[in-house]
């Protein structure tokens, strides 16, 4: 699995002018599903991404993690994460998970990140979204159960 995690103060997800998520202060996860992913990467991605510590505590260093401020979780599905853009000019999309497997892996990681104590929204799978962030900091982290970076 690969994720895009940004800490937010808002982040809102819509489709066709509906709001579908909207959190205030946290985390806004875009997530990835690769072809070989299985539940042992959804455990691995969810426990680090709530215990990932890149909040400030009172000293302005990032100290706390999701978990000690309390914040909430928007995660919206990005199969484009999985693109691999390394030969020509369009992205290859070979590595992607199948969509049964993507959207059981997406609900999976949703349903982790609640049972460790976060409150979750979420876009909606395989649906054309609008995300607006506004990113605090900014903080952007890359994450890769395959630990390829």
């Amino acid at each position: 699995m690969r994720a895009v995690i940004q800490r937010v103060t808002s982040a809102r997800v819509d489709i066709d002018g509906h709001t579908t998520g909207n959190i205030d202060s946290g985390l806004l996860v875009l997530l990835g599903v690769h072809k070989h992913d299985t539940l042992d990467d959804v455990s691995w991605l969810s426990d680090k991404t709530v215990h990932l510590r890149i909040f400030d505590d009172s000293a302005g260093k990032m100290n706390h993690s999701l978990l000690d401020t309390g914040g909430s979780m928007l995660v919206v599905s990005q199969f484009t994460l999985l693109g691999d853009c390394r030969r020509g000019r369009r992205p290859s999309w070979s590595t992607a998970a199948p969509v049964p497997l993507a959207n059981t892996l997406y609900e999976a990681f949703i349903k982790a990140v609640q049972t460790l104590g976060i409150r979750c929204e979420t876009g909606e799978f395989q649906t054309m979204m609008d995300v607006t962030l506004m990113n605090s900091g900014p903080v952007t982290m890359l994450l890769d159960s395959h630990k390829n970076f």
